[in-house]
């Protein structure tokens, strides 16, 4: 089997490589950059620009399904020019790849495509999950709105179309948790805000995991990224501090604070998603990190 992976080279596009390796899965991936392009018999790359229309049309051949996980960083700050950004990476990429499999009449199984929980309004009560139909009124819901629709447009071509809701993802060296732990290491860690805001989070690996099993299992429509078990920002701060034996003295960081040095951003630390994973253990999966504290002694020990 051969899948072709957008955003393969980004921190979860690499876990899922290690993955469809581990599973004897051969890998084609997109990069905007010629100097990462390789040609091992089971890693092969082939360049793309999607902002001039540009594809290497090759990346399809053989390949049955398509990992989908290009998209800008949205923890960089939220001007107006890079909120476009933030978008077009996700809605033209999907219209490109879209165009090159209907001009050279490519057959595709599968698309398994990244989203997020941003999509869900906040709460502190409610517990989301893949049914829900409300979409959050930030710049952050719309994206997600619109990335979803560009993602559906895949089942015209007739690809069975899955999209995976990314909670917050818990890595050793990128995302937020290196973020999060840097003033606790430094014992000046508190938590954001009120504390009580919901934070549903997911092990990088078992994010990889899941978009391997999606691809093997024929996922097809929404599944929300998380773990099991939810905490608040007061417990993820806490469990954090414990596993770094570090105190945690602080008062909790106001909102005015992280707004004054964000920006629209400061948004990313309040919002507040529980999320369900039930849709996701009922298809078979199992998750290696169930808990949140095995995961960070995991990331941080």
């Amino acid at each position: 089997m051969t899948v072709l992976i957008t955003g393969a080279t980004g921190l979860i596009g690499q876990e899922i490589v290690k993955k469809c390796h581990e599973k004897g899965i051969n890998v084609h991936y997109l990069t905007t950059s010629k100097s990462k392009l390789s040609t091992e018999p089971n890693y092969k790359g082939f360049y793309w620009n999607p902002e001039s229309n540009e594809i290497d049309h090759k990346c399809f051949e053989g390949v049955t399904a398509i990992i989908n996980m290009v998209g800008a960083s949205i923890s960089k700050r939220w001007t107006d020019t890079y909120k476009k950004v933030i978008l077009e990476s996700r809605t033209i990429t999907a219209q490109l790849l879209q165009n090159t499999i209907n001009k050279y009449n490519y057959s595709i199984d599968q698309v398994v495509s990244a989203s997020a929980i941003g999509i869900y309004p906040t709460s502190l009560v409610n517990y989301y999950e893949e049914t829900n139909t409300e979409i959050s009124e930030t710049f952050l819901g719309k994206v997600v709105h619109e990335w979803e629709a560009a993602v559906n447009d895949f089942e015209s071509l007739g690809c069975k179309v899955a999209k995976i809701r990314i909670g917050l993802v818990l890595a050793k060296d990128g995302g937020a948790l290196p973020q999060i732990v840097k003033p606790i290491k430094y014992g000046a860690g508190a938590a954001i805000g009120s504390g009580k805001q919901w934070q549903s989070w997911i092990h990088v690996e078992d994010l990889a995991s899941l978009f391997v099993f999606a691809v093997q299992n024929k996922f097809e429509g929404i599944y929300n990224g998380v773990a099991p078990n939810p905490v608040t920002n007061k417990e993820l701060t806490k469990a954090a501090a414990k596993v770094l034996h570090r105190p945690l003295i602080l008062p909790n960081i106001p909102k005015f604070a992280m707004k004054l040095v964000l920006g629209e951003m400061h948004i990313l630390l309040f919002e507040s998603q529980r999320v369900s994973s039930q849709k996701v253990e009922a298809e078979g999966f199992n998750y290696t990190y169930v808990n949140l504290r095995p995961a960070l002694e995991d990331l941080l020990d």
